[in-house]
């Protein structure tokens, strides 16, 4: 059966009662409920699973729900797991200290992945800016960074670049985007650097005279559950889950249906939560179910209604006009409100389709194309809220500890100013081909830093006049 345009229109108001729900004052007490947000994903997702059972086969329904279970069981067993380690002290909260967290999560998110790196950073950096006044900021780049452009180097890093090795991508290949990894990043600490600058010349003295005095040395509480998160990752890594393709084929073995690899991760998080020190989770972590219960519940809905708009992607992507701009732009634009994950596949497989560019390949698909599919998924899944997984878990995180974060479409304007630029600087210096597109994107590069210099400036300003 052939999907038509309107198959996708459960899904966009899906998007729209998440954007605007909150924001209607008529809504928005009732949109906190948990009900509530179970009500509409439930509502709008399960007509659509039906439909789709019928016009496509039970085959359809069933891959995105089995997607379902290993996205919140590995989402589920990180942050438990994330909850019982604490870096115990505090340093001071100035632009230089939390630029330099930051970085370290990059790092570290392409090697734990950034869902691990978000959930095991997101509570120290809000501890250790916990006197300060403006926070926002800071909790928007930690997504921006840990959460999603830091996990670009391995395929531990984002679940898109796991599903590329599964295909035959080589583990090392992601290496290759070293460059581009480090330009973007680099240009997104900068640009935080030079707003927290801006921001803490606007600290009252009150806050930062606390923050000072609350100076304490660093140390790790809960360095046990290090084990735990060893575990998770290796599981991903090497344990097989449940093989839909198999069992929609009708070839399945009984080991086909054991999601080993879930069951190994939910085990890990049961230890951790168990026979972990209660006193890092409970009492400095202050560990609650909220966050995870909020992206459980919203992702149902999401996985439900993303059923057609997935088929219908499918059906009209030969007829793109695909080059290695607009496989990055499609890639990345769809990443944004898809789940990464299939989005990436679909671009994968058509990738290896369409008239061969000339160069290397790499797993049957050209290379040149693999770099725009893969930067595409892994750098815009940052674009909004729902892109990647990890995003809505620091936001629920930050709002739990009384940060008061942007509504959908606010985060959406924000990552128009601070990293929608950054991404396209980079596509002009390192995937399109014409020299006066390079020589674009070295200009907006540097418009961007002399904007930061311009930050930087104004924050001292104002610092000298306090």
């Amino acid at each position: 059966m052939q999907l038509q345009w309107w198959s996708v229109l459960p899904f966009a108001a899906m998007l729209a009662g998440i954007a605007v729900l909150p924001l209607v004052p008529a809504t928005s007490h009732w949109w906190e409920r948990r009900f509530s947000q179970l009500a509409v994903a439930l509502v709008l997702g399960v007509p659509v699973a039906v439909w789709m059972w019928l016009a496509l086969g039970w085959q359809a329904v069933f891959a995105s729900v089995v997607e379902y279970g290993q996205f919140i069981a590995l989402l589920l067993a990180l942050f438990i797991v994330s909850g019982g380690i604490f870096l115990k002290g505090d340093i001071e909260a100035t632009p230089r200290n939390n630029t330099a967290f930051l970085a370290v999560g990059a790092v570290l998110a392409s090697f734990v992945g950034t869902t691990g790196a978000a959930m095991l950073l997101i509570r120290p950096l809000l501890n250790t800016n916990a006197e300060r006044r403006y926070r926002v900021h800071t909790v928007l780049f930690a997504i921006f960074i840990i959460a999603n452009c830091g996990g670009l180097l391995t395929p531990l890093g984002d679940p898109p670049l796991f599903l590329g090795f599964l295909r035959g991508v080589p583990f090392t290949w992601t290496l290759h985007l070293l460059p581009e990894w480090l330009f973007v990043n680099t240009m997104l600490l900068a640009g935080y650097f030079a707003l927290d600058v801006y921001y803490y010349a606007q600290e009252p003295a009150a806050s930062v005279r606390l923050d000072r005095a609350e100076i304490e040395p660093l140390g790790l509480r809960g360095a046990a559950n290090f084990v735990w998160f060893a575990v998770i990752i290796a599981a991903v890594a090497f344990a097989p889950s449940v093989d839909a393709e198999a069992i929609e084929a009708g070839r399945a073995t009984a080991m086909d249906w054991v999601p080993l690899r879930e069951i190994i991760m939910l085990a890990a998080a049961l230890c951790s939560y168990r026979f972990g020190d209660r006193r890092a989770r409970f009492e400095d972590n202050q560990f609650e179910w909220e966050p995870i219960a909020e992206v459980a519940t919203l992702f149902i809905g999401i996985f439900l209604t993303m059923i057609p708009a997935l088929h219908y992607l499918d059906e009209v992507a030969p007829s793109l006009p695909l080059n290695e701009i607009t496989f990055f732009t499609f890639t990345g634009g769809l990443s944004s409100v898809l789940d990464n994950a299939p989005t990436y596949v679909t671009f994968f497989e058509m990738a290896g389709r369409v008239p061969h560019p000339g160069g290397a390949d790499v797993a049957g698909v050209p290379e040149i194309y693999l770099v725009s599919v893969s930067l595409g998924a892994v750098l815009c899944g940052a674009i909004t809220y729902i892109g990647n997984g990890p995003n809505f878990m620091v936001k629920s995180v930050a709002e739990a500890r009384g940060v008061d974060m942007p509504s959908f479409g606010g985060y959406v304007a924000k990552t128009l100013i601070y990293l929608v630029p950054v991404l396209a600087a980079m596509v002009c210096l390192f995937i399109a081909e014409p020299v006066w597109a390079r020589a674009a994107g070295a200009v907006l590069a540097a418009a961007l830093l002399a904007n930061d210099a311009r930050l930087i400036r104004a924050g001292r300003r104002l610092a000298l006049q306090d």
